[in-house]
């Protein structure tokens, strides 16, 4: 029995190698593809900026800002502040502990004097990468949620919030919220996970590797910050390919903001913090493209546009 299951195994397993192989060729061909557009596009757009009263405002420093002023917002954060230091002590000094020397040992062959940086800046960004994923899926996600909803009644985009939660009356944005209705975030996907591990190698080279390391994983961190805002196409009736239409046109926004925010989540400590004022940044753009018509919204697809006209 023994010995016909060995080969079952040995098929099952050659199987599920080949399709992460595929799945790994589609995105290397992808993310490649189009990297040089979306770094174009992030720069000539500055779609990581907003404009409000005539002023371009960083998403990422606004959110700090607006986290700092608005006092009624600091209740989910505050709730779970014990938490979240116990996670990231835990995680940065065991990453440090255990992955520090051995990856050091690696990179000083290929990076030389600049070992030292780049293995703390992998190790930081590694660090980050299971913080995010552990806290967003276990300890924060509620957090999360009411930061962004409330930081979007806070805003009077109550409108927005109701498409995806029961919404109280009051003067307090947190207290206002009440049950969810709609699945609120994008889940951390097998794509996601394969993207990360099939671009760690790139730390190898000195200080390029490890700036296109993090370049490559920010469309995609910069798309989960902005991950309930994107719930909020219901409230359009976008179909699927609608809203993949709109994401693609705007990559190079979701690239700039994700580089930003993923640089911020680095830093010891203080990542905590950075985690909410990168999702108040979040709300306070999607509250603004909304509101203002700012220039994401004269960017729509020219399906949307054919849409629009034909209902006028």
């Amino acid at each position: 029995m023994a010995d016909e299951a060995s080969p079952k195994t040995r098929s099952a397993t050659a199987r599920v190698a080949k399709s992460v192989n595929d799945r790994a060729q589609v995105i290397l061909k992808e993310d490649f593809g189009k990297a040089k557009g979306v770094a174009y596009e992030a720069l000539r757009s500055r779609a990581y900026l907003w404009s409000r009263n005539g002023a371009d405002k960083l998403a990422n420093r606004q959110g700090i800002f607006y986290f700092l002023s608005h006092r009624s917002l600091w209740k989910p954060f505050t709730s779970k502040l014990g938490q979240l230091i116990t996670v990231s002590a835990g995680v940065i000094g065991g990453m440090f502990a255990f992955t520090y020397l051995p990856q050091l040992a690696v990179l000083v062959f290929t990076s030389g004097p600049f070992a030292v940086v780049s293995t703390v800046i992998l190790v930081l960004n590694e660090s980050s990468t299971i913080i995010n994923l552990l806290s967003r899926s276990w300890i924060l996600q509620d957090a999360i949620l009411d930061t962004f909803d409330g930081t979007l009644i806070s805003r009077n985009a109550t409108n927005m919030v109701r498409e995806g939660r029961e919404v109280k009356s009051g003067s307090d944005p947190i207290a206002r919220l009440g049950k969810t209705l709609k699945s609120p975030f994008t889940k951390f996907s097998p794509t996601a996970l394969i993207r990360y591990v099939m671009y760690l190698p790139l730390n190898f080279i000195p200080v390029f590797g490890t700036a296109a390391f993090m370049y490559l994983q920010a469309r995609n961190r910069g798309t989960n910050v902005h991950g309930r805002w994107e719930q909020y196409f219901q409230l359009k009736k976008w179909t699927a390919a609608q809203k993949r239409e709109w994401l693609e046109n705007h990559t190079g926004a979701y690239t700039a903001f994700g580089l930003v925010a993923t640089l911020l989540e680095m830093i010891p400590v203080a990542n905590i913090f950075f985690t909410y004022t990168n999702t108040v940044g979040a709300a306070l753009w999607a509250a603004d493209i909304e509101e203002l018509n700012t220039s994401m919204t004269d960017k729509t697809a020219p399906s949307l546009r054919e849409a629009a006209k034909k209902t006028q």
